[in-house]
């Protein structure tokens, strides 16, 4: 799959280069808004019609999926009166999460933790979101169901989602980003705990690339839940004003999770640190075996060598080679070392 890793130097500030993986995936808007006491959902919607939903006394939800198409991108930016470098960022897959505030609304990207059950590959999905007083707009990289309980919830009207406006919203969007950290994090777990096994069971060497991959998942992880646990200590500091003071509650409590998920990652790249120093011990271990029974064989054969080449001269005045009993003697004397120096060897624990 080809990918643009990087935006061309020269380019003036804002201009809208999509970085990432080219996929044939099409820009799609749909659009939840809601009241305490109605809601209207739209797939498909056209950018004109974004602006009648925007103008209502209620909190509009645009989910914008699939951001390789930066005109679409531009036209709704220019739509809901977006920075032009905030745009920037939304087509910029390889961003790191960070937190922006403005006048109006706060912009905030985000990593989503994915696993492949193919190949059990992870991947970082990029998700931005501007959130304003009564509304929320959500850019997805690649159109997916992260988000369809915080929809379903709204239908159904659960708890406080309906009554509370876009800073509760925003709360439990990125709730749901957090919570899929600890599914991911529960596979990486169980394939720890799998390696671990076959680590000091059989340490064979195709579970080195197994330890490599795990390490690099973590890897991975690390890059992306930390710079995330800035962005909910920025929103804490009350750094944008579109938060509501008792919506930030919430926002500490998803900011203990984003701390839960850093300890959890970190104690599993000290535990992979931990098996690789094992299977590098164990095949130490195996190799010093190994060495230990080539070498005391060869330690055996060092005397018969010795006696193999004295009888193996051909001097004609050796008194044993005209002797009827030399064969067997030389036998007996071969195994006489043996027996001694296996009995030596035993004594001093080399067996």
């Amino acid at each position: 799959m080809a990918q643009a890793s990087y935006k061309s130097p020269g380019l003036s500030p804002g201009t809208l280069v999509y970085v990432g993986d080219k996929t044939a995936e099409a820009t799609r808007i749909s659009v939840v808004d809601f009241t305490n006491d109605d809601i209207e959902e739209a797939s498909d919607v056209p950018i004109d019609d974004l602006q009648m939903f925007l103008k209502r006394d209620s909190v509009t939800w645009i989910t914008v999926s699939g951001i390789q198409d930066v005109d679409v991108i531009e036209d709704i930016g220019k739509l809901c009166g977006l920075h032009p470098l905030i745009l920037e960022d939304v087509v910029n897959t390889n961003h790191r999460p960070k937190m922006d505030a403005f006048d109006d609304y706060f912009f905030l990207i985000l990593k989503l933790p994915l696993l492949d059950s193919s190949d059990g590959s992870l991947a970082l999905e990029h998700i931005c979101m501007v959130v304003g007083k009564g509304f929320i707009i959500s850019f997805e990289e690649m159109e997916g169901e992260i988000f369809t309980p915080i929809r379903d919830r709204l239908w159904h009207s659960k708890g406080r989602i309906r009554r509370y406006g876009a800073d509760y919203l925003a709360y439990a969007l990125i709730d749901m980003v957090v919570d899929h950290y600890f599914e991911v994090l529960e596979e990486v777990g169980e394939e720890i705990e799998t390696i671990q096994e076959s680590v000091l069971d059989h340490p064979e060497p195709g579970i080195l690339s197994e330890i490599q991959n795990l390490r690099h998942k973590l890897v991975l992880l690390r890059k992306s839940i930390w710079p995330q646990r800035e962005v909910l200590s920025s929103l804490l500091r009350g750094e944008s004003e579109m938060i509501d003071e008792k919506i930030l509650l919430y926002y500490q409590d998803v900011y203990d999770h984003v701390i839960q998920v850093a300890d959890t990652v970190e104690t599993n790249r000290d535990q992979m640190s931990g098996i690789l120093e094992i299977y590098i011990s164990s095949v130490s271990i195996k190799m010093n075996e190994v060495m230990k029974v080539l070498t005391i064989i060869a330690t055996l054969f060092i005397p018969l060598t010795f006696l193999a080449g004295v009888y193996g001269m051909n001097f004609k005045y050796m008194p044993e080679l005209e002797w009827h009993y030399s064969y067997p003697l030389f036998w007996g004397m071969v195994l006489a070392c043996l027996c001694a120096m296996l009995i030596w060897f035993k004594r001093n624990r080399w067996l």
